[in-house]
């Protein structure tokens, strides 16, 4: 634990510069970003409740869930006498930076929130291992460590692409079963954009770019195309090369192609300035065809009054086919190892992967897709019932942005997307920009 508030002290003071960007900015906006039950407001009064063995506390990185999961910690804490507070960071908020400093605080949750390897890699000293829980059996998506121990307790499958509004496409006279190909999509955009005034469309598509803000949207999410589109689930070759601070600039090329085309059908405002709120309520109130989300937007789908019937196309860059979509476990929890309710967080975590009424907050309540074999209940919700078929066809492409260094969205490729959305740089410049910083960013990790 020392070795790693050394080296968390040392960057605290960038560490604290990013949280702080992350927290300004309009009150609406930073109530979307982060939100704690009223029982974890005070730091001080959550660490000594913990310590009582009477509540665990779990931080948990996306807070469009953050409602349900604290209605289930409350009827959990009923049934069990175990108080479970919730705390959920999103939005663009630096997760990481902020359990680090919760760290140097002696505040750290008994759960928390992981994203990948690179998350792992920061965490691995901190945390427990799981190999011994009863629903590690049950899943192919726990998150193991190279030696094949089980770290990460995975909480759902989630699914991504671009997500279409079915009803549109059809008065546009679109197919979205077509749209595996870059060719197929241009053509799409063209036809809807001819008809976009008697559609009541303000624009295509619903992208944001701020690098702010978006960087996981841009710099992870849409990156992952280019690291994992057409390929099988085990193939590593853009990731690997990623690693090593190089790219396929003739597969680059092709994505860059791509996405100026989404950028440039899609709303300015939205694209240059807008948050993630800004970019779903666009696209859920009909003013466009496609978001750039995934099925993470079904439980706010309601607050819109959303109805209209919608999926999820594929980010098919390619002028060959590629007939899936990009679909894994978004993150994990994990048991921190200083906690002095190690068997209580246990106990939470078994009861949301083994009994009906965890399966129900997570697939019903939550709109995600259940990570567990043995789970009856299926997503009633619409981009996750779409997904689920993606799933059950085996059309779907593994998350490999999820093993990129901890930071180079936000801090090197988010801001190589919002030059292209601003029109600062050309498809070339892009692939150039990309090139560069993801050498320089590796390199600098490498040395630090």
């Amino acid at each position: 634990m020392e070795s790693i508030k050394k080296a968390v002290a040392l960057g605290l003071i960038a560490s604290m510069s990013l949280s702080l960007a992350a927290c300004s900015g309009s009150s609406s906006d930073s109530s979307s970003k982060a939100s704690d039950s009223s029982s974890s407001s005070s730091s001080s009064s959550s660490s000594s409740a913990a310590s009582s063995g009477g509540e665990i506390r779990l931080v948990n990185g996306k807070i469009e869930i953050d409602q349900q999961l604290k209605k289930y910690a409350e009827e959990y804490s009923k049934k069990t006498g175990v108080k479970v507070t919730i705390e959920s960071l999103g939005g663009g908020v630096d997760i990481t930076g902020t359990l680090k400093g919760y760290l140097l605080s002696d505040n750290m949750p008994d759960i928390f929130v992981f994203g990948g390897e690179g998350d792992f890699q920061t965490w691995k000293d901190e945390i427990i291992t799981l190999n011994d829980e009863p629903w590690v059996s049950d899943t192919d998506v726990a998150f193991k460590s190279s030696d094949g121990n089980v770290y990460g307790f995975p909480y759902a499958v989630e699914g991504y692409g671009i997500a279409y509004n079915k009803d549109i496409l059809d008065k546009a006279g679109v197919d979205p079963s077509k749209l595996t190909n870059i060719n197929a999509y241009k053509e799409a955009f063209e036809k809807i954009n001819s008809k976009k005034d008697e559609l009541g469309l303000t624009a295509v598509c619903s992208v944001a770019a701020e690098s702010g803000q978006m960087y996981w949207s841009t710099g992870n999410h849409l990156f992952g195309a280019y690291l994992a589109q057409g390929l099988k689930r085990d193939d590593t070759t853009y990731i690997d090369m990623l690693k090593e601070g190089k790219i396929d600039k003739e597969r680059m090329t092709q994505f860059a192609k791509f996405i100026k085309m989404l950028f440039d059908y899609s709303d300015k405002n939205t694209l240059l300035s807008g948050t993630y709120d800004d970019q779903l309520a666009l696209w859920a109130n009909g003013k466009t065809a496609f978001l750039t989300q995934g099925n993470w937007v079904d439980p706010s789908l309601p607050t819109y009054k959303a109805t209209f019937n919608c999926g999820i196309a594929p980010l098919a860059f390619d002028t060959k086919d590629t007939d899936g979509v990009l679909a894994d476990s978004p993150s994990w929890w994990a048991i921190y190892k200083g906690s002095k309710n190690i068997q209580a967080a246990k106990d939470f975590l078994t009861s949301l992967a083994t009994t009906d009424e965890g399966a129900k907050c997570l697939v019903t309540d939550c709109g995600m897709i259940s990570p567990f074999h043995s789970t009856k209940i299926e997503p009633t919700t619409p981009l996750a019932k779409n997904l689920m078929g993606w799933v059950k066809e085996g059309k779907t492409y593994s998350w490999q942005w999820a093993k990129m260094p901890v930071g180079i969205a936000q801090n090197a490729t988010g801001a190589v997307f919002e030059s292209l959305a601003k029109g600062d740089i050309d498809e070339s410049k892009f692939v150039d920009m990309m090139e560069k910083a993801i050498a320089d960013y590796v390199a600098q990790n490498k040395t630090n």
